[in-house]
């Protein structure tokens, strides 16, 4: 799905991304954990294509493609989705006009016909269902006055309607109550199965509640120091950040 090797970054000249190695099969979910200013949002931007960043050394394959030869347009296209830490408010645009854009923007791409608007009201309205979400929502405009909870869970419809491959879950479940935090949870594993990857990026183990990744990596000062399965998470609930930074240390330099 994609192979990650040797990615380098920076920003205002600040270099954040120091060598990050990740290959994420179809049908995998990776989580990568970290403190603040680790790296987790920078990775994925640079994945996603968010201009600002200098990538200066590595290569990433997506699909047997260079990903980072693409537009960010392209990217989405191409079916990598990235779900924000803060969802932006579009003023003025309902969810309704919004997704059907997007979803025919890349219908169009991909040679495939559009979707009118009944057929695309079908559509939307069976997806809304997979987030516990009704009617009147499609009808808001994107995130403004939604909660939280709302805005996350707008965000997980849009990766249902959209139809990825690879989705970039960058932080989910950030200020979500338990509720929220189980839909969102749901909404992924619906969506799951052995053609669709996932990364998503976390602080806390709870998210892990509810999923059940494949693997668990830490990124440490722009780096993946660790790695290992569900577990390892547990241990961090337990240990917290400067266990593996303390493990890291030891480790002899490259």
């Amino acid at each position: 799905m994609i192979i990650i090797n040797n990615l380098h970054a920076k920003i205002d000249g600040k270099s954040i991304l120091n060598g990050i190695n990740l290959t994420v099969k179809p049908g995998e979910l990776h989580v990568i954990m970290g403190p603040n200013g680790a790296g987790k949002s920078t990775f994925a931007n640079v994945l996603s294509g968010k201009p600002g960043y200098e990538i200066t050394e590595g290569s990433v394959q997506y699909l047997g493609k260079d990903l980072l030869a693409m537009s960010p347009e392209v990217r989405a296209c191409e079916g990598l989705f990235l779900s924000f830490q803060y969802p932006i408010a579009i003023p003025g645009v309902n969810n309704m006009y919004f997704l059907k854009a997007a979803m025919n923007a890349i219908r169009k791409y991909r040679g495939d016909s559009e979707l009118d608007a009944m057929d695309f009201l079908k559509v939307i309205r069976e997806k809304l269902k997979e987030v516990n979400l009704d009617d009147s929502f499609i009808k808001r405009p994107v995130n403004e006055g939604f909660s939280g909870g709302e805005k996350k869970r707008n965000e997980i419809l849009q990766m249902i309607v959209l139809q990825p491959t690879l989705s970039i879950l960058d932080e989910t479940d950030s200020g979500l109550d338990i509720d929220a935090l189980r839909t969102v949870a749901e909404g992924i594993n619906n969506f799951r199965n052995s053609d669709r990857s996932f990364i998503l990026i976390t602080h806390y183990q709870r998210m892990l509640d509810y999923l059940e990744p494949d693997f668990i990596h830490i990124l440490l000062d722009g780096k993946i120091v660790k790695s290992g399965d569900k577990s390892l998470a547990l241990d961090l609930e337990e240990r917290g950040y400067s266990w593996v930074k303390d493990q890291s240390s030891q480790l002899p330099k490259a």
